[in-house]
């Protein structure tokens, strides 16, 4: 069965403008690379693959392929977004330095269970950094706290238009 997440893997514009944001920035170090000349069919192309290790051994992974079109869209936050656990003192030394360096940066947002702010890194992607409330535990327990019942609300509203 599924253990845990290795990694997520993004298509990157820049492999260097990347690891700025996610080592420098983030404080994620860069742990691996790898480097694909070839791809399984055999075709020749030029993709740098990069890691930057989170505190709990999973990943955030990117893909610079130069050789292959991506379309780095506009995205609202809800379409695509990065969310990462921080201790709460650290929302407001991130927020600051955000803002400081002149990145893309807003927040606090109150979600009841978690307190986030937000950063857009060089690809376009938001990233969330977000610390738990007291109340975090129990506003995630599917066994009190309705999550089914209110997806089944959702559906059955959507389904009559």
């Amino acid at each position: 069965m599924i253990r845990k997440l290795h990694h997520n893997a993004y298509r990157c514009r820049n492999s260097e403008q990347t690891r700025a944001f996610y080592e420098d920035f983030l404080g994620l170090p860069l742990v691996g690379t790898l480097e694909i000349r070839e791809t399984k069919t055999g075709r020749a192309t030029n993709v740098l693959h990069t890691f930057y290790r989170l505190d709990d051994g999973s990943h955030l992974a990117f893909f610079e392929a130069p050789d292959m079109p991506f379309d780095f869209k506009p995205q609202q936050d809800f379409d695509l977004h990065i969310a990462l656990e921080v201790d709460a003192p650290v929302l407001a030394d991130m927020l600051a330095k955000g803002k400081s360096q002149g990145i893309e940066t807003r927040g606090v947002s109150n979600h009841g269970f978690i307190d986030s702010i937000y950063f857009r890194d060089p690809n376009g992607y938001v990233i969330e950094l977000c610390a738990k409330r007291a109340s975090h535990d129990a506003l995630m327990d599917p066994r009190t706290n309705g999550a089914r019942d209110a997806l089944q609300r959702w559906t059955a509203a959507k389904a009559k238009g």
